[in-house]
């Protein structure tokens, strides 16, 4: 029965992969690999990490994950007899034993760490490597730190908004700007309510028909209004004695012109 480890070595043979292109897709330390399969499980993580790591490995390989944690179990931690490495070409570094200048074995010659991972002796046996991959693909070191930015961020567009909500109220509100109309230039009329009045002026074609409408409203007690006076208008009023015409300074009341009552009569031009 194939041990855990040669499951692994051969199923990764089987996919024609190296070493480090199984570190570079599945996010794990190449040495944690090799480790694996020569059945060496002590990689200095604690269980979780160890359980995780071989489960991802065994997916990406296409091995029933499952069967490969449950004889990782069963054997415990040591139980499997460690295998030589072969002197596979890892990477772009070949695995062999070197000889001390004593002739004594020594440790290989070439780290089977990849180029762009530190060594595995500079850390902690129990302290997980900065970058390496969690079970789920995800540092807690980076989801760390990019929630401590969302955070700060979040605190300071706060802090934005309540400033912006005081400054705004402190603010006098902008007194709003009242046109002045401008006053007609030449000859005006300026009718004049004594009491409420129903107005209309025209202005009176050369043909003697009714033109353009100069004036249109009711006009409480009091009010006045000003136009100017193109030449000689048509003036229809609800109650003519209620209504009164400034002429060149001087008023004049409508009924004692027209006639008390409604009326509608002509003034001719200046």
């Amino acid at each position: 029965m194939q041990t855990i480890g040669e499951r692994l070595e051969e199923a990764r043979k089987k996919k024609g992969i190296s070493i480090r292109e199984a570190a570079e897709a599945t996010k794990i330390r190449g040495d944690f690999l090799q480790k694996f399969e020569t059945n060496h499980f002590d990689i200095g993580l604690t269980e979780i990490y160890t359980r995780g790591f071989l489960r991802t490995y065994a997916n990406f390989l296409k091995v029933p994950a499952d069967r490969i944690i449950s004889d990782y179990d069963a054997l415990g931690r040591g139980a499997l007899r460690p295998r030589q490495p072969s002197r596979e070409i890892y990477g772009r570094m070949d695995i062999s034993i070197a000889k001390t200048e004593e002739g004594d074995p020594a440790t290989p010659a070439a780290e089977t760490t990849p180029a762009h991972e530190p060594s595995h002796a500079n850390r902690g046996p129990s302290r997980p490597r900065t970058g390496s991959s969690l079970p789920t693909g995800i540092d807690p070191a980076i989801v760390f730190k990019y929630s401590k930015i969302a955070a700060a961020v979040l605190l300071v567009a706060v802090l934005l908004i309540i400033v912006q909500s005081f400054t705004s109220s402190k603010k006098p509100s902008p007194t709003p700007v009242t046109a002045t109309p401008t006053p007609p230039r030449g000859p005006v009329l300026t009718f004049v309510a004594i009491n409420p009045v129903q107005v209309t002026v025209r202005r009176k074609n050369t043909d003697d028909t009714e033109g353009e409408m100069l004036l249109s409203g009711m006009l409480a007690i009091g009010e006045s209004k000003t136009i100017a006076r193109p030449g000689a208008v048509f003036i229809e009023a609800s109650r003519a004695e209620n209504l009164e015409i400034e002429i060149n300074g001087k008023r004049h009341n409508l009924g004692s012109l027209l006639g008390n009552g409604y009326q509608r009569g002509q003034l001719p031009g200046p």
